[in-house]
């Protein structure tokens, strides 16, 4: 077996990290399953821990926000296109988009992996149309803006 980090379809890839945002950070996890030589369907969810205090419409401080707040659950779709730039098959590079609780969105991401079992990985993800175009207060805003993804990649 080799480092390979996407191998099409029946891959299955396992990532748990951290999500950093404004205003918060926390923990989330993502489950993909190749489709194809280079798409996958996935599933990615998050819980922000760490949250800076927030205020409300009217202005006034919230100690914390509520639980629908902090988490945030996606459906996601992703191209791996490494093996279409020629990279080390180590490597892999997605662009993708995602339908979560919060927003429809975009995914930037790329993964190495050092051996069969283990890698790491980066996601930058966009919100390009929230569901709520009004007003956001500070909680709202939470899992409904860009943010980063970091952590431990796992092959299945």
């Amino acid at each position: 077996m080799n480092a390979q980090a996407y191998s099409g379809k029946g891959d299955i890839k396992f990532q748990i990290g951290a999500n950093l945002q404004e205003n918060g950070a926390g923990i989330m996890s993502s489950l993909d399953y190749g489709m194809g030589e280079n798409i996958s369907l996935g599933f990615a969810s998050g819980y922000l821990l760490g949250v800076q205090r927030t205020t409300n419409m009217a202005g006034e401080k919230i100690a914390v926000p509520e639980f629908k707040d902090r988490f945030d659950f996606r459906a996601r779709f992703s191209a791996h296109i490494a093996n279409l730039l020629v990279i080390d098959e180590k490597f892999d590079f997605y662009p993708g988009i995602y339908a979560s609780l919060k927003n429809f969105g975009s995914h930037l991401g790329a993964r190495y992996f050092f051996g069969p079992g283990i890698g790491v990985f980066v996601e930058l993800n966009i919100p390009i149309a929230r569901y709520d175009v009004g007003d956001l207060t500070t909680s709202e805003k939470l899992n409904n803006r860009i943010s980063i993804n970091i952590g431990a990649s796992f092959n299945f």
